[in-house]
């Protein structure tokens, strides 16, 4: 029986920890379908957890705070698309100017809300999102009680048909490998590559109010380099969401197993390189060359610009 609730506990620890990192690597796999190179995941979440706060601060309605994460994240990932697709800006020193803006603002907020940037104690906490009727449930009752679980398995399975079996996603893909030839098929290229990039943000910020929930409160730069390993996991699964969800569970079980293994023998600074390791490791050629989409990362002109 321990041994089971070892394993109980080390799965269910590593779904909680994939959470974020699905949500994200998801969005990013939008946005780079579409041709936009998105390393403002980061930022995304970090504002997506902020708002997810502030909006259950001022509402008093947890859900209302589960929406503002989601615009949060999509007004961010506007930010970036007006840079990038608007104005042809460049892709990776906007996602960088991004996550470098999350920082700063969120800060700033903290102080103005809520008086101090560094007191935790000043920030009102968050209630538990969970599906009561599902708590009791045997072994992982609490980990799929949360609703925020539930809704990551419908997203990955839905990602993958909209994006391989709907005209949206063909035409997201079209734009995304050439967007000269899309444009002759009547695809509005500056469009798609907008809803791109808008559903990374919105992805990302949920991923952002599960932190948030999930550490009943928002500390500063709370996001810790998750939105980076998304982008990493993405690569690993190739563009695709299903790929791309098990890497996220494989790094999740990375953390997970660092997490468990602190307090031993193990110098605490070689545990916590573990899901980096492993990030560097895979990337290296574990798992095949990634072919990104063709045009990823690259601005469109239209020819009679």
């Amino acid at each position: 029986m321990l041994e089971e609730g070892l394993i109980a506990g080390l799965i269910s620890q590593t779904i909680r920890i994939s959470v974020p990192y699905t949500l994200a690597a998801i969005g990013g796999t939008f946005s780079e379908r579409g041709g936009v190179v998105n390393i403002a995941l980061e930022g995304i979440l970090l504002n997506g957890a902020f708002t997810c706060v502030l909006g259950t601060y001022l509402t008093g309605n947890p859900w209302l705070g589960l929406l503002c994460a989601v615009l949060g994240g999509m007004l961010t990932a506007l930010l970036h698309a007006v840079t990038t697709i608007t104005f042809r800006g460049e892709q990776i020193v906007s996602g960088i100017a991004m996550n470098l803006f999350a920082v700063g603002i969120t800060k700033f907020l903290l102080v103005v809300v809520f008086g101090s940037s560094s007191n935790s104690s000043r920030i009102p906490g968050l209630p538990s999102l969970h599906l009561p009727f599902l708590s009791d449930a045997p072994v992982l009752g609490t980990v799929f009680a949360s609703p925020l679980i539930m809704l990551t398995g419908v997203i990955v399975l839905a990602s993958h048909y909209v994006l391989f079996h709907t005209p949206y996603g063909l035409r997201l893909r079209a734009v995304g490998e050439h967007p000269l030839a899309s444009e002759t098929q009547g695809i509005k290229v500056g469009m798609m590559r907008y809803s791109g990039v808008l559903v990374s943000g919105a992805l990302g910020g949920l991923g952002g109010a599960w932190l948030a929930f999930d550490q009943h409160s928002f500390t500063d730069g709370m996001s810790s380099g998750r939105g980076f390993i998304a982008l990493a996991a993405m690569i690993v699964g190739k563009w695709k969401p299903l790929g791309a969800t098990w890497a996220c569970l494989l790094f999740g079980f990375a953390e997970s197993v660092q997490i468990r293994l602190q307090g031993g023998e193990v110098p605490t600074q070689f545990i916590q390189m573990i899901p980096y390791v492993l990030t560097m490791i895979i990337l290296a050629g574990l798992i095949g060359r990634a072919i990104p989409p063709a045009a990823d990362g690259i601005p469109y002109r239209k020819e009679a610009e």
